[in-house]
């Protein structure tokens, strides 16, 4: 999955789609133009609302104008600077982004959910420390956070603080018994160090929990190919294949955190010609029959 927050979870806290419908402007009086600083911030409120409903369904395009002329009719309020926020890391304009949250912030600075997206924005501009310290500043916050104890691991991890980034990965499992990506973390960390049996391990409990998840199941299934158990990691890459083919990409790995050494032994699992027939199958158009169920990460 991707190891960065949601922009979906950013639009939830922020509250926005529970928002009350603006009145109906009243006509003005052609002889004078007087400007209500209320009715106009009401109205801003309406549109942040519109984009937020529109971002759930995926209609960033549409949401991002909405988002930007609302932060123009309520200046003040934190929640839309911080819709804003979201939808231009969306965007992947990353500094737009930045200088969105960084106002919800001055308005607002106890909202740990900023301090979290503005640390995802950094960790885009891969600036892993400026990341870091924002994470940190939101757990303080929210200090049972899973997602933002997870982010941090990620950080630290990028920072090749890998003691400190399975400390974080096992406090957020301590918070969320559910949250299968840190406990694949810990086994990419695990692999990398040479404890393999270690790695295996946690993909197989990342797996228990959820068996949907084509990340663990292609790792465990390179680390029991490794170790001799072809038959099975076979059948395993292939139904991780068959779940979410992106994860054949070597550089789509990379992005999601797999090490060197993983990644070489995964390389040499993707040439198998079972493998190679399952992505071909992935690549010729399903019957109608036959359509495999894709699991967004």
């Amino acid at each position: 999955m991707p190891k960065r927050i949601g922009l979906i979870s950013l639009l939830v806290v922020c509250g926005l789609c529970s928002l009350p419908q603006p009145t109906n402007a009243q006509a003005l009086v052609p002889h004078t133009l007087q400007l209500d600083a209320a009715k106009l911030e009401q109205q801003g409120l309406g549109l942040a609302k519109e984009a937020a409903q529109l971002a759930q369904f995926q209609q960033f395009e549409l949401a991002l104008p909405r988002a930007r002329l609302a932060s123009q009719l309520a200046p003040k309020n934190d929640k839309v600077w911080f819709l804003l926020g979201g939808l231009y890391l969306q965007a992947k304009d990353l500094d737009g982004g930045i200088k969105a949250l960084k106002k919800a912030q001055s308005l607002n600075p106890k909202n740990g959910d900023v301090q979290f997206a503005l640390g995802s924005a950094y960790f885009q501009q891969q600036k892993y420390q400026e990341a870091a310290n924002y994470y940190q500043e939101g757990l303080k916050l929210k200090p049972n956070d899973a997602e933002g104890l997870f982010n941090l691991g990620n950080a630290y991890y990028m920072l090749s603080k890998l003691p400190d980034a399975v400390a974080q990965y096992r406090k957020a499992v301590s918070f969320d018994k559910k949250f299968w990506p840190a406990i694949n973390n810990v086994g990419l960390i695990l692999y990398e160090q040479g404890d393999i049996q270690g790695a295996i391990k946690q993909w197989q409990g990342a797996v228990a929990i959820e068996k949907q998840a084509a990340e663990p199941l292609l790792a465990l299934a390179v680390a029991l190919y490794t170790k001799g158990d072809q038959q099975q990691a076979l059948a395993m890459g292939q139904a991780a294949i068959r779940i979410d083919e992106r994860y054949a990409n070597v550089d789509f790995l990379k992005q999601n955190l797999w090490g060197a050494r993983l990644l070489s032994d995964t390389k040499k699992f993707l040439e198998l010609p079972g493998i190679q027939a399952a992505l071909q199958q992935r690549e010729e158009p399903s019957s109608p029959t036959m359509r495999q169920r894709i699991i967004p990460q």
